[in-house]
């Protein structure tokens, strides 16, 4: 190939590049000019629509600490799951924690499998536990039978429910054995949190005692 030929190659390519280049810097500027004109975005418009933490509900599942003022538990009457009436003192001389518990709460679930003999932990201060559900009439008296533990007193009854104002399940009741008076009530979600609040209870009540 002769040089010329070449030469007029080379100049062709370098003319090609040169057209490239403009195009390429034309499509820059283009692009760079549209961002430009876009609205710029609207603070308040995003504010409103972006979520809002504080409006998020936030669960706060605790036992209150002790009430200043104890307010008088009432007994708890209703039936066995066999169907016998029984009544549970509320001032019966032993500290009672009373759950009311569902069969058809899923975070109940693990208040039930927690209260199963091989799983059950002593609660503070040898309280006992007494489960109380809603009448025959609300519950699964099969998935009841299932769940009961066998050594723990379940007493179905929807009137202990509104005694106690439970609006909730589950929901925690402690009962001071001697007094007969709630100190401590409110929501959980696992027995772990209920026994460690129930110790800062009894203790602050054995503290009160010692300073009244």
């Amino acid at each position: 190939m002769s040089t010329s030929v070449l030469t007029s190659l080379v100049i062709v390519e370098t003319i090609v590049l040169a057209l490239l280049a403009v195009v390429v810097v034309s499509l820059l500027r283009s692009h760079a000019e549209l961002l430009r004109r876009l609205p710029e975005p609207d603070d308040e418009h995003d504010h409103l629509h972006a979520p809002d933490p504080i409006d998020r509900p936030v669960l706060s599942p605790n036992l209150p600490s002790p009430k200043r003022i104890a307010s008088r538990a009432r007994d708890v009457a209703g039936s066995t799951l066999a169907g016998d009436q029984v009544v549970v003192s509320a001032a019966s001389g032993s500290d009672t924690l009373f759950a009311f518990l569902s069969t058809g709460c899923l975070t109940c679930q693990g208040f039930w499998d927690g209260l199963r003999p091989g799983a059950r932990e002593p609660l503070p201060g040898e309280t006992r536990v007494v489960v109380v559900v809603k009448d025959p009439a609300f519950e699964s008296p099969s998935r009841l039978a299932k769940l009961a533990p066998p050594d723990v007193p379940v007493i179905q009854s929807s009137a202990a429910w509104e005694d106690f104002g439970v609006q909730m399940s589950p929901y925690f009741c402690f009962v001071d054995g001697r007094t007969g008076e709630v100190r401590s009530e409110g929501a959980a979600m696992t027995w772990q949190q209920v026994s460690s609040l129930l110790t800062d209870a009894l203790f602050d009540e054995s503290r009160a005692r010692e300073l009244g």
